[in-house]
């Protein structure tokens, strides 16, 4: 028997003995984390800002976490755990990473649902196990107490365990099979893809970005990732030359989350920008056989989305907005 086994043993024998349900330190770690976000937004968008940090987009101008390397990836976790503590203030832990509504709380993080390493010092812990899948736009995040009987023999050189794939069903979701904020670039036809990052200058790729991608939630990095300049949002502002402006005389318009621009597009039932992300759709002038079609006043006219029946025409000015 390992040195830290018998202390291990001690530790989880009272907790093998609880039934999930009846768990109260996991149901009070539950009951705070889904306080502190009841939509699981936050959470999600901790989750994209993770891995759109380790693509770094902006400098390599990645987009695919298969193009990652070997160290990144296994960073990752070590980043996810951050970036969540960060969000969230949770407590350092004791013995384990966190200390959650008075409990210590261990966080591991796969990119490979059940892929979750569980170290020998968790057993008889809570865990906080993360999952998220950049190409099927999915992430889950949920809360087991480690028991040996429910984990694979390790064969790694740090004795690392993995969850019987049987006893996943014991894991109480927080969370599960939820959307993740999409990674735009990484679902695009390569066609689409390739013209949007082809052309030499920032600005000019933010242009066909929002041209060409329409009616999609585009989150800051991807635009980051297209303009691959340290000022990448100023390339969507209203200047001359930036995308709102060049794309509004093509009657494109690139609301943002402040609650004016969402108005907008939740008038024309258009995509809502939630916070950090941008939406690009075309409009028209109303016209009579546009019939009762959402609209919206802009500029002292009304404007609906347009088909692709409808031609081309100046668009209006989004409403002003204090930055926030």
């Amino acid at each position: 028997m390992l040195p830290f086994e018998e202390d291990i043993k001690a530790t989880a024998r009272i907790s093998h003995q609880i039934p999930e349900q009846d768990d109260e330190e996991l149901q009070r770690v539950r009951a705070l984390i889904r306080s502190l976000d009841p939509t699981g937004q936050r959470f999600a968008s901790v989750l994209r800002d993770t891995i759109d940090q380790l693509l770094n987009g902006e400098v390599t101008g990645r987009y695919d976490w298969k193009t990652l390397f070997k160290t990144e990836k296994t960073h990752a976790g070590t980043l996810v755990e951050i970036n969540l503590q960060r969000e969230f203030e949770f407590n350092d832990g004791v013995n384990m990473d966190y200390k959650i509504a008075g409990v210590d709380v261990d966080c591991k993080y796969s990119q490979q649902f059940g892929g979750w390493m569980i170290p020998p010092e968790a057993l008889g812990h809570i865990c906080l196990l993360v999952w998220a899948d950049d190409y099927k736009t999915r992430w889950s995040a949920g809360l087991l107490r480690i028991r040996s009987e429910w984990l694979n023999g390790g064969n790694n050189r740090d004795l690392k365990l993995t969850v019987k794939a049987e006893h996943r069903n014991k894991i109480q979701w927080l969370w599960q099979d939820a959307e993740l904020p999409e990674n735009v670039l990484l679902h695009l036809d390569p066609a689409t893809r390739s013209a949007i990052l082809s052309p030499s200058s920032g600005q000019h790729r933010v242009n066909e970005l929002f041209e060409r991608v329409q009616m999609k939630r585009i989150g800051r990095g991807v635009v980051r990732t297209v303009a691959q300049q340290y000022d990448y949002m100023a390339r969507v502002r209203e200047a001359k030359g930036r995308a709102r402006t060049v794309l509004r005389e093509r009657g494109i318009l690139i609301p943002g989350h402040y609650s004016k621009h969402q108005a907008v597009a939740r008038a024309l039932g258009a995509p809502v920008p939630e916070a950090g992300e941008l939406v690009s759709f075309r409009v028209v002038e109303v016209k009579p056989h546009h019939g009762d079609r959402p609209r919206v006043e802009l500029d002292g006219r009304q404007w609906v989305l347009a088909d692709a029946a409808d031609p081309v025409e100046p668009g209006p000015f989004l409403p002003k907005h204090t930055a926030a």
